[in-house]
C-alpha cells in the first residue's frame, strides 16, 4: 500500500515539477522575439541544468528505485539546457562568453568531475551519499531566491512581484516531494524539499497578509497619476488661469513622495530586471551590460 502511495506521489510530483520547469517559457518567448536576454541573468539557467543534472545521476544510482527521480529530473536537463542554449544564441557578446564560462566550469568541470570521481573512487552506499549530499547541498542554495522574495515583500508590503501562482506550485510541489521522500525514506530528496515546503508556506502567509495592502498601494497610484494627467491637461489647455479652477489644480498638486516611498518604488523597479526563475537577489546591470545592450 505505502509502494503504491508513493508512486502516485511521484507521478504527481513529475507532472508538478515539469509544471514549473516550463514557467519560463513565456519569458524565453520574448527573448527570441526581441532577439535580446534584456536584464535577464544567465546563472539561474546554468545552476537549475546542474542540480537537475545531479539528481538525474543521483536518482540513476539508485536504480529502480529512483526511476520517478530519474525521470522527472531528465526533463529538468532537457528544459534547462533549452534555456541556457537560447540565452547564449541572443545574449551580448560579454554575456554570452560569461555564460559559456558558467557552463563549462559547472555543467561540464565539475559535473563531470563529480561523476568521475563517484564512478571511478567509491563504491556501494558512500557513492549514493556523495552525490546525495551534494544534491542537497545545492538545492538548498537556491532557496536564496525565495528568501530574497520574501524580504522584498516585506520591505515594499507588496507582492506585486511574487506571483501567486508560481509561489503556490513551489509550495505544493515541494510538499508532495517531501511525502514521497517519507515514503520511500529517502532522507536526501525529504531534507531539501522539507525546507521548500516550510519557506513555500510563509510565501503564501505573506502573501496573504500583503495582497490587500498592494491593491490600495495600486488604486493609489492610480489615482495619483490621473490627477497629475488631467492637471497637465488643464494647464495645456490653459484653464488654470480661470478662477474656478484654481482651487481643482491646487488639490491636483501632488506633494513630492516620501523617501520610504521612492526607496520602495527603487526596490520594486530593481527587482523587474531579473527572470521569474532567478535564484539571487536583486541587482542592476553592471556598467558593462548596460553598455552592450545600447543603454549608455
Amino acid at each position: 500500500m505505502a509502494t503504491d502511495l508513493s508512486t502516485v506521489l511521484g507521478i504527481i510530483g513529475n507532472v508538478i515539477s515539469i509544471l514549473v520547469f516550463a514557467s519560463p517559457i513565456k519569458t524565453f518567448i520574448g527573448i527570441v522575439k526581441k532577439k535580446s536576454t534584456e536584464n535577464y541573468k544567465a546563472i539561474p539557467y546554468v545552476t537549475t541544468l546542474l542540480s537537475t543534472s545531479l539528481w538525474t545521476f543521483y536518482g540513476a544510482l539508485k536504480g529502480a528505485d529512483g526511476l520517478l527521480v530519474t525521470t522527472v529530473n531528465a526533463a529538468g536537463v532537457a528544459f534547462q539546457l533549452t534555456y541556457v542554449t537560447l540565452f547564449i544564441i541572443f545574449a551580448p557578446k560579454r554575456k554570452k562568453v560569461t555564460t559559456m564560462k558558467l557552463v563549462g566550469l559547472f555543467n561540464v568541470v565539475f559535473y563531470g568531475s563529480v561523476i568521475g570521481a563517484t564512478l571511478l573512487a567509491m563504491h556501494g552506499s558512500l557513492r549514493l551519499t556523495f552525490v546525495g549530499i551534494l544534491c542537497v547541498a545545492l538545492t538548498i542554495a537556491m532557496y536564496a531566491s525565495p528568501l530574497a522574495a520574501m524580504r522584498n515583500v516585506i520591505k515594499t508590503k507588496s507582492v506585486e512581484y511574487m506571483p501567486f501562482l508560481l509561489s503556490f506550485f513551489l509550495f505544493l510541489n515541494a510538499g508532495v516531494w517531501s511525502a514521497y521522500a517519507i515514503l520511500v525514506k529517502d532522507i536526501y530528496i525529504l531534507v531539501p524539499n522539507g525546507i521548500g515546503f516550510a519557506l513555500g508556506t510563509v510565501q503564501l502567509i505573506l502573501y496573504g497578509m500583503y495582497k490587500d495592502k498592494s491593491k490600495s498601494t495600486k488604486s493609489t497610484e492610480m489615482m495619483e497619476e490621473e490627477g497629475s494627467a488631467h492637471l497637465v491637461e488643464m494647464r495645456m489647455n490653459g484653464d488654470d488661469e480661470h478662477p474656478k479652477n484654481r482651487g481643482i489644480i491646487k488639490g491636483l498638486s501632488l506633494p513630492k513622495p516620501s523617501l520610504d516611498r521612492q526607496y520602495s518604488v527603487q526596490n520594486i523597479l530593481r527587482s523587474l530586471s531579473y527572470g521569474p526563475y532567478d535564484f539571487y537577489p536583486p541587482g542592476a546591470l553592471d556598467e558593462d551590460d548596460e553598455v552592450e545592450n545600447g543603454k549608455m
